[in-house]
This record gives C-alpha cells, structure tokens and sequence, in this order.
C-alpha cells in the first residue's frame, strides 16, 4: 500500500481520485484498507484547510427544513404559530427553552446546537436585552 502525506491541493485532489476509485472496495481487502486510510488522510487535510464553521441554531433549522424539503408552516406546526415561526425564521425572536425542546423532540435537532448563542437582528436583541 503506497500512501503519502496530503500536502498540497495536488495531493488532495490525487487522493480524491483514488478514493473514488477505491470506492464499494470490499471489508476486509487491502483495497478497503487503503480507502480508509486514504479517508482519514483527506477529512485531517480538509478540517485544516478547508474547516466548515458550525452552523448557529437558526441556521440548523433552516438547513435541516431544506434536507427534509420543509415549509415554514411545518416550524409553525411545531412552534404553535406562523408568527413565532417567523419571527425565529428571521432572528427576531430567540428560541425559548420550550421552542428548543419542542424542535428537538420532533424534528431531533440536538438540543445542544439549538442552545448555542446567535445572532439576532438589531432591533430584536434591543428587546430580548
């Protein structure tokens, strides 16, 4: 098995390829051996050079309404109101505790990202400080 450090964007295109190639390889065979190294090589190289910010609770919801192909009327659904819904929508109002849990127990977001700190539009956090 041939493999080197990923160094430059070069190296990391060339490992993308191979893993691609490697791709469906067999548990157990030296193919499906190198693929995982290749992986664990390429997500080390990608975390360091190309890092993704985590998402902020307000931008989790939108991301996972996107992925299920969600309406704002299902977050009213689950919040109680088309008006909260947009109001969150649009950080003009924080998520309360119970906003989380409700989220979290229908639509299983982590409670722990729905809790983290954002931002809210100007005016808002004016009135939630």
């Amino acid at each position: 098995m041939d493999i080197r450090p990923i160094k430059t964007d070069e190296d990391h295109i060339s490992a993308l390829h191979e893993i691609e190639r490697l791709w469906g390889a067999d548990e157990g065979t030296p193919e499906a051996d190198k693929l995982d190294v290749l992986a664990t090589l390429v997500d080390a190289y990608e975390n360091i050079h190309y890092p993704i910010e985590p998402l902020d609770p307000v931008d989790t919801i939108k991301a996972h309404m996107e992925m299920e192909g969600l309406k704002q009327s299902a977050l009213a659904a689950v919040l109680g109101s088309r008006a909260r819904a947009s109001e969150v929508l649009n950080r003009k109002r924080p998520l309360s505790l119970d906003m989380i849990l409700k989220i979290n127990r229908e639509w299983h977001i982590p409670a722990e990202i729905l809790i983290q700190p954002y931002h809210l539009d100007d005016g808002a956090a004016r009135k939630a400080a």
